[in-house]
């Protein structure tokens, strides 16, 4: 099992700094992570966020392919509903050009009103578009409609899905499940079968809340603020035009919970604890990385590189053989 970062490059009105120094600095922590061996960074995409949510996350990804070699490049998640199928596939493709051949693109349905109605598009239809647009890219792809080609053969694509649904959708068009849920793989297989592909194929990947240190509670007092930021604000976001009132996120309830399944539960641990569950928790499950957000709402930027180096170094080596 490898493992990679997750970057949102937010710039929250409690911590402001410069939109140049937030780029700038999120591009080191990619960097780092590539010197210290990290296998991946995965980069998500938000539009209409107070804190400036990363919202074009291929334009970011053109930036780190430009100053890495090696690291994976990928989308967790790109809004495959809000792009023309053409452009994204020219997009990816230079990307992939650009780096020579490190993209992985991750892609997902959306669910913000806002987002949709930003860029004209009927969020009723999302589910069907995302299809849709999986299977127009790896047409284009194939018949070389665009330029330049892809640089991979067959540039990976990944579906993410939190529910058995997406997981069948993701297993009829053998592409790979960006979840971490053991209760999708069943369905996940199910779709593969029954879209005449092998059960072998199937391939898991995503995002993990965990924040490892050697003093789990020494950086707790300061993960916890930012960590409430960053999904306290996904809360608020996500009510956005749906008249369903915002309950406050509660960061002690949601550490106790660690890695168990809900949005915003987090594990802070040392590596050796956080490894032991992670592995126990994603036993039998065809998982070939897992990437930690590197700097949870906008850690200072000694406690975010301090994080990478951490997941690296230690945290890294105890899941290689996994």
């Amino acid at each position: 099992m490898k493992v990679g970062i997750h970057i949102d490059v937010r710039n929250p009105a409690g911590w402001r700094a410069p939109w140049d120094r937030v780029y700038g600095f999120n591009l080191e922590l990619s960097q780092e992570a590539e010197r210290l061996g990290l296998e991946s960074v995965w980069l998500s995409e938000h539009h209409l966020f107070d804190d400036g949510h990363l919202p074009q996350p291929l334009t970011f990804a053109a930036a780190v392919a430009a100053r890495t070699s090696s690291i994976r490049i990928g989308t967790a998640i790109m809004l495959a509903p809000l792009r023309v199928a053409a452009h994204l596939a020219e997009e990816a493709a230079v990307v992939d050009q650009l780096s020579s051949g490190r993209l992985e693109l991750g892609l997902g349905a959306g669910y913000r009103a806002p987002e949709f109605d930003l860029y004209g598009v009927d969020i009723d239809q999302r589910f069907t578009d995302t299809t849709a647009r999986v299977t127009e890219l790896r047409a284009i792809w194939a018949e070389g409609v665009v330029t330049p080609p892809t640089a991979q053969e067959r540039l990976p694509i990944w579906l993410g899905y939190r529910g058995p649904k997406g997981a069948r959708r993701a297993g009829l068009l053998n592409e790979g499940l960006l979840s971490l849920d053991p209760g999708l793989l069943p369905i996940y297989r199910a779709g593969l079968r029954e879209g005449g592909h092998t059960e072998e194929e199937a391939r898991m990947a995503g995002p993990m809340n965990l924040f490892v240190s050697d003093d789990p509670e020494r950086d707790w007092a300061i993960v916890r603020k930012h960590h409430h930021h960053q999904w306290d604000s996904y809360r608020r976001m996500s009510a956005q035009e749906t008249g369903v009132p915002v309950r406050p996120f509660d960061g002690e309830r949601a550490r106790a919970r660690g890695l168990t399944p809900g949005l915003g539960n987090i594990l802070v641990a040392t590596p050796e604890d956080a490894a032991a569950q992670i592995l126990e928790r994603l036993a039998g499950c065809p998982v070939v990385r897992i990437f930690p957000w590197a700097s949870p709402g906008a850690l200072p930027e000694q406690l975010a590189m301090q994080h990478v180096q951490t997941l690296a170094q230690s945290l890294a080596p105890l899941l290689a053989d996994a």
